[in-house]
C-alpha cells in the first residue's frame, strides 16, 4: 500500500514512516458493510486486496454507484470531510484486506498536505480523478445506450467484468440482469 502511495505522492521518506503507523490493517469477509447510508463516515480506507462497492437505496431497490479495487483509497467523501450523513453504503464484494485511517488522523495529515503546494496539487489531482470518473459515468447515462456503457466498462475496467457479480454490474449500468444478458448475447453474435 505505502509503495503505491509513495509513487503517487511526493512525501519525504521520514514523513511516510510517520504516516504509516496511523493506518490499521484489517481483513474483512465479503458482504461486510463498512458504512451504512445515512451514517456519518468516521474512517477512510485503502484497498490492498479485494473489491468494495458503493450503493444507495432507491425506493427499496439497491443501486450500485461505484466500484473500488486494489490500490484505491475510498470513503464517502462528503460524509468523511464534512460530517454529513452518507448518501451511500459501502460494502465489500470479495474478502478484503483494507488499511483503515480515522478522521482525526486523516485531518492532521491533510493539514500537512495543504501546507505544501506540490503535495496539495497532487492530492487535488487525485480527488479530481475520482470526480471525473463520476462525471463520465453520469454523462454516459445521458448520452450512451446500455450496450455502449457495458462496452466502455469492458474496455476501461475489465477486472470489474471478471470479478464482480452480474447483478451488481447490471445495477451499475442501470439495467436489469435480464437486459444485461441480452446485451452480452448481442455482442457475442456481432463478433
Amino acid at each position: 500500500m505505502f509503495e503505491h502511495l509513495q509513487n503517487r505522492f511526493s512525501f519525504p521518506k521520514e514523513t511516510w514512516g510517520k504516516y504509516r503507523k496511523n493506518f490499521t490493517r484489517i481483513e474483512v469477509p465479503a458482504k461486510t458493510i463498512l458504512l451504512n447510508e445515512g451514517e456519518i463516515s468516521l474512517n477512510a480506507y485503502f484497498i490492498e486486496k479485494g473489491i468494495v462497492r458503493a450503493w444507495y437505496n432507491n425506493d427499496g431497490k439497491d443501486i450500485t454507484f461505484q466500484f473500488f479495487m486494489e490500490n484505491t483509497m475510498f470513503s464517502s467523501l462528503e460524509s468523511f470531510r464534512k460530517g454529513l450523513p452518507s448518501m451511500l453504503s459501502m460494502e465489500t464484494i470479495e474478502p478484503c484486506v483494507l488499511w483503515q485511517i480515522d478522521k482525526p488522523t486523516a485531518d492532521k495529515i491533510l493539514e500537512e498536505v495543504y501546507e505544501d503546494p506540490k503535495l496539495r496539487n497532487e492530492f487535488m489531482d487525485s480527488v479530481f480523478e475520482r470526480v471525473f470518473d463520476y462525471m463520465k459515468h453520469f454523462f454516459s447515462f445521458i448520452k450512451d445506450s446500455p450496450q455502449e456503457r457495458y462496452l466502455t466498462l469492458c474496455k476501461d475496467k475489465p477486472n470489474i467484468i471478471k470479478r464482480v457479480p452480474q447483478h451488481y454490474i447490471a445495477s451499475y449500468l442501470g439495467v436489469t440482469t435480464v437486459h444485461l444478458s441480452r446485451i452480452k448475447s448481442k455482442i457475442l453474435k456481432e463478433k
